[in-house]
């Protein structure tokens, strides 16, 4: 009697441990964040995606109101065509303008909604008008660099 109710409570404590890791896992990917409403999909073309993946955050005035889902390269324009779904309960004009943003100096980078004051909305299916391409810091150093490589000092 005595072995079974060891081996009961050892089982006990490995299924916690399972499910503990498991929730940490979805925790991690992002999965348990997701939730089930409708959503509408747009898209945006960006330059330069820089370190944007799909399931990143897209944001307005800091609150998530939807997710990555796509990035594909356009060979005909050569731009990045990125897909995101938008939770209905949010809706943007037509004028909205995205971006891609850095959360911290080294952090995740996501997808900044400002809305515009159009009083039209965007439906499911519609592309921003309005975009910018991230900043790539070491682009940003390089153009820096060379600046500085190029100034002449002056002769007096």
């Amino acid at each position: 009697m005595n072995r079974k109710l060891l081996d009961l409570w050892v089982g006990f404590f490995v299924a916690i441990g399972f499910a503990a890791v498991l929730f940490l896992a979805l925790r991690v990917g992002n999965v348990s964040s997701s939730n089930f409403s409708e959503t509408y999909r747009l898209t945006a073309r960006f330059d330069n995606i820089g370190g944007l993946k799909v399931r990143g955050p897209v944001k307005s005035a800091g609150v998530v109101v939807g997710r990555v889902t796509e990035i594909h390269f356009d060979a005909q324009t050569y731009e990045a065509l990125v897909t995101v779904t938008v939770d209905s309960r949010y809706r943007f004009p037509k004028d909205t303008f995205a971006s891609i943003l850095t959360a911290g100096l080294l952090g995740e980078q996501y997808i900044g909604l400002d809305a515009g004051g159009d009083e039209k909305m965007l439906q499911s299916g519609d592309t921003f008008a309005k975009t910018q391409s991230a900043v790539v810091l070491e682009k940003l150093i390089g153009q820096f660099m060379f600046n500085k490589a190029s100034e002449t000092p002056d002769s007096k």
